[in-house]
């Protein structure tokens, strides 16, 4: 049982991880994505400097070994799984709206 609850904790830890990767992802494409207009097709073009484009990239390829079936010689591997990642990245969102700050309030 106690290795059950250590392997549990370990994956818990894996998913808390992926999570946090998946919004930090989101945070720096909303950074740089700036007004940028969406194509015909609704998908916007978002230029990522260096260094925030290294870790975009990691993450992706990262989200690609993860996610993507490796025999499927679709599009991109990062733009394919660039959905899959930000749709992971709205399990953060709370479930109740954080409350204001009160001053003098903890």
């Amino acid at each position: 049982m106690i290795a059950d609850a250590h392997a549990a904790e370990r994956f818990m830890r894996a998913a808390m991880l992926g999570v946090a990767m998946a919004v930090e992802t989101q945070r720096l494409l909303r950074l740089h994505a700036g007004d940028s207009p969406p194509d015909q097709d609704g998908a916007v073009g978002v230029e990522i400097p260096f260094p925030d484009s290294t870790v975009i990239t990691a993450v992706l390829d990262a989200a690609a070994a993860c996610f993507r079936p490796p025999d499927d010689p679709g599009e991109d591997p990062r733009q394919a799984v660039l959905a899959p990642l930000l749709e992971l990245a709205a399990l953060a969102k709370p479930l109740v709206p954080p409350q204001p700050l009160v001053p003098g309030r903890r």
